[in-house]
């Protein structure tokens, strides 16, 4: 076997005389609960006791514990919800403050207020203790993007005639994961659609106008 052949070349002189280690009889092992699995007999009679055992011992270290694969970067989905809640702020009432963020998003001031400071850290906002906040030009960028992403899904679904309640949970459970190109394809064909309304009005029927 492989295991044989590598173990031998590497941890056996050609000229040594390797002792045979002893291994469990059928009994003992059954009586021990242990299951010895072909290459471990094998391999037991071409390398000594230590050697057999480190080798072992990283063997199953490897597949037991695999190497962690590289993580992988995506876009926090709440920082979108923080920077979608502070220019939907701006828009309506001029400026943006941390109690009026917490209470839209329905969460804690102290929080909301970690979360400021880690997006004035990136740049994406500029904060000021008990004052308002702005968005720079990069957060004010990515805002509107997020927003738009939004709408587009929103108004893809209320075309189809969707409930309005549905939209909202379904909308807020894809935009933070919905790729570009997939927006795009949604995009293209909700223009397609509001070109041939007979066709829409089809699709609703067969859909049932988004009722459950």
């Amino acid at each position: 076997m492989i295991v044989n052949v590598v173990t031998t070349r590497f941890f056996a002189a050609p000229s040594a005389v390797l002792p045979q280690p002893r291994t469990p009889s059928a009994a003992t092992a059954n009586k021990q609960n242990l299951v010895m699995p072909n290459f471990v007999t094998n391999t037991c009679k071409s390398v000594n006791v230590q050697t057999f055992l480190c080798l072992t011992k990283s063997a199953f270290a490897f597949y037991r514990y695999p190497m962690p694969k590289a993580p992988t970067r995506h876009a926090s989905s709440a920082v979108e919800d923080y920077l979608e809640r502070i220019l939907e702020l701006i828009n309506t009432k001029g400026y943006a403050r941390v109690v009026d963020i917490a209470q839209g998003l329905k969460i804690s001031q102290a929080s909301v207020t970690n979360m400021v400071q880690r997006l004035d850290a990136e740049g994406l906002l500029k904060y000021e203790k008990y004052r308002g906040l702005v968005l720079t030009a990069s957060g004010e960028a990515l805002a509107k993007n997020i927003t738009r992403r939004h709408q587009l899904l929103s108004d893809f679904f209320r075309l189809l005639g969707l409930d309005e309640e549905i939209i909202y949970h379904d909308v807020e459970g894809m935009e933070h994961h919905i790729s570009p190109p997939t927006l795009r394809a949604i995009e293209a064909l909700t223009s397609q659609l509001e070109r041939q309304p007979a066709l829409v009005t089809r699709i609703r029927q067969q859909i049932g106008g988004g009722k459950a």
